[in-house]
């Protein structure tokens, strides 16, 4: 595990690169890392299999993930999996979704598409859709939220978990943190291409309505004394 882990250290401190478009930086990022991504992100981001299981798809439901990569977020459906009518993984990132695609070679009712997540639209409306740990490296994320709404059943779910910082003043009931966090991790993640911020789970408050969002803070491999803040939001659109 170290060895695979020294790996993966070395891509992060390397950082994204700057230039080709935002499909380009992203292969050119994962690719020397897909094989071994699952394993160090699994210590990482946190709150995944809680969020499929607050979404907790019904049997003939239709399900999309967003950004989903590797498709490690199958794992955490278990037995619901098979009982849906369709999923579809949506990835721009031909090296993630490689290893996605032997993942759910078995699974007839899955579908691995390569498109943007901004863009991509399913033949019908879906009963489910999240992010996990992608809405914060998507650049026009705005519009992919809204791209994300447009797909949903009227009542349907929309979920995520991503990094977030708060705002300085966030609204009441919302956890505030210091300005040291609010200073250090929005510069950290950036340099390997992901953006922290409070606008997106702000967007996401005022876009559906809430069923549950919890704020918390989980620890980071290889930094015993940092911990990172993260947020589970479920909604339902209007």
């Amino acid at each position: 595990m170290l060895f695979d882990d020294a790996a993966v250290l070395i891509q992060l401190l390397r950082g994204q690169s700057g230039s080709g478009t935002h499909a380009e930086r992203l292969e050119a990022f994962y690719a020397p890392q897909a094989a071994r991504y699952d394993t160090f992100r699994a210590r990482l981001l946190h709150g995944r299999r809680e969020l499929i299981d607050l979404l907790d798809p019904l049997p003939g439901e239709r399900v999309v993930e967003l950004g989903g990569g590797t498709g490690a977020n199958l794992e955490w459906f278990g037995a619901r999996l098979a009982r849906l009518r369709s999923f579809e993984l949506v990835d721009i990132c031909p090296a993630l979704l490689d290893v996605a695609r032997r993942r759910s070679a078995a699974l007839r009712n899955v579908r691995i598409v390569r498109a943007d997540a901004a863009l991509y639209q399913p033949q019908a409306p879906v009963d489910s859709v999240y992010f996990s740990y992608a809405l914060t490296m998507i650049p026009d994320w705005e519009r992919a939220i809204e791209n994300a709404i447009a797909m949903l059943k009227p009542g349907g779910k929309f979920g995520v978990v991503d990094f977030y910082v708060s705002a300085a003043d966030p609204l009441p009931q919302r956890v505030r943190h210091g300005a040291l966090t609010r200073w250090l991790w929005p510069r950290w993640f950036a340099h390997d291409g992901v953006h922290v911020s409070h606008r997106h789970l702000d967007t996401l408050l005022e876009c559906l309505e809430v069923t549950t969002l919890l704020e918390r803070d989980a620890p980071i491999p290889y930094l015993p004394l940092a911990r990172v803040p993260y947020y589970v939001f479920v909604g339902t659109k209007r």
